[in-house]
């Protein structure tokens, strides 16, 4: 029987979790953070990340809480519980975002062990292929030790990198920070990077299961909007080593270690990130198999042991036929009309009636709460 997490340890797996699918390989060229935060100016960046890391703890927070008071553990039971029988919508939406990222994870993949050994893409497909589908199998408390660990080491080597820039260049990050440079989109950037992560809260909804107070839930939710932007602030100081330079790169990591000429740090750097891919890959898929196995215990029945490897399997599948095929190119039209979507079908929502329904069980102890899904 599992052991139910103590002390700082359940504060802190969610934000650590909600970090470790978040990056998703996403920080590994810096365009992200180019384009969202150094778009605003050096100062103007960090403004737009603090405007992300509000956001995000506002609704981590929110949603926490929600999911403690009715035991929704996965998001099909969530959004049943938020939106009734309109909460299909978020299926429709989730499965299109899921099979851009599947999609856009073994390209990265790929690409990544192609420019550090030279070797064919599908070697990258394939490990990140075999660690997603080991880390599922594996369940719920394996994914939270894996991941928990992952982000630690991933702040180690960020923490590492960005000691090693400051001895190098700490007076040019100096010298940005006194330009002051603010643009005065800062914060519609920091919200519509924020809007544009949030379909990662649903996923992390088991790392809440121990959370018994609203004082833990809604603590550790804050913790997770702290813990997913700091890898992005300490990436844009970074850049402040040739500001201009790093934020019209197509990769502005890869200026930066070019500046540094440390091969070492660049490849462990990417091995980190690499690992981060396969995180969000875990996450996403781990979702759906849990998803799917909640409605069918829901439903009086119990999922065939075929079922969960099919699920698996499938869902991996699936993201390297998208990036194999040139499907993503397709799907990617309608990714700006989904991440709304999460907005108008899941974060207006839940901040509104989601918050309803939480004074409400508050006053109504007796209140009909879902089930948790099997382990």
């Amino acid at each position: 029987m599992e052991t139910k997490k103590r002390g700082i340890t359940r504060w802190l797996i969610p934000g650590l979790i909600f970090q470790s699918v978040a990056i998703g390989g996403g920080y590994g060229t810096g365009a992200e953070i180019a384009q969202y935060f150094g778009a605003s100016g050096f100062v103007g960046g960090l403004l737009s990340a603090l405007v992300t890391l509000v956001i995000w703890a506002v609704m981590c927070a929110v949603t926490f809480e929600f999911v403690r008071v009715f035991k929704t553990y996965d998001y099909g039971s969530m959004m049943g519980k938020l939106l009734g029988k309109a909460g299909f919508l978020y299926d429709i939406l989730y499965y299109l975002m899921m099979f851009i990222v599947l999609g856009v994870l073994n390209a990265t993949a790929g690409s990544m062990i192609t420019a550090l050994t030279g070797v064919t893409r599908w070697l990258g497909v394939g490990i990140l292929s075999v660690g997603i589908i080991y880390l599922v199998f594996k369940g719920t408390v394996m994914i939270e030790r894996v991941l928990s660990f992952w982000s630690y080491v991933l702040y180690a080597v960020y923490i590492v990198f960005m000691i090693v820039v400051f001895v190098k260049f700490g007076s040019n990050i100096s010298a940005e920070f006194a330009k002051g440079e603010i643009h005065s989109n800062w914060f519609t950037n920091g919200a519509s990077y924020s809007i544009y992560n949030l379909v990662v809260v649903p996923l992390i909804l088991y790392t809440v299961r121990d959370c018994e107070t609203r004082k833990e839930a809604v603590g550790s939710g804050i913790l997770a909007g702290i813990l997913g932007v700091v890898p992005g602030i300490l990436l844009l100081i970074v850049m402040g080593a040739d500001f201009a330079t790093v934020q019209a790169a197509e990769t502005p990591v890869t200026v930066i270690f070019e500046m540094l000429d440390m091969k070492w740090l660049y490849i462990i750097f990417e091995i980190v990130l690499f690992g981060t891919l396969i995180e969000t890959g875990t996450g996403f898929i781990k979702a759906v198999a849990d998803r799917i196995e909640a409605g069918v215990v829901r439903s009086g029945k119990e999922l065939p042991k075929w079922g969960h490897p099919v699920i698996v399997i499938g869902m991996v599948l699936i993201g390297v036929l998208i990036s194999i095929f040139g499907l993503l190119n397709l799907i990617v039209k309608g990714y700006g009309t989904s991440v709304w979507g999460f907005l108008i079908i899941y974060a207006i929502p839940m901040l509104t009636l989601g918050v309803y329904k939480i004074a409400k069980a508050g006053k109504n102890p007796q209140i009909e709460q879902a089930q948790p899904p099997q382990e």
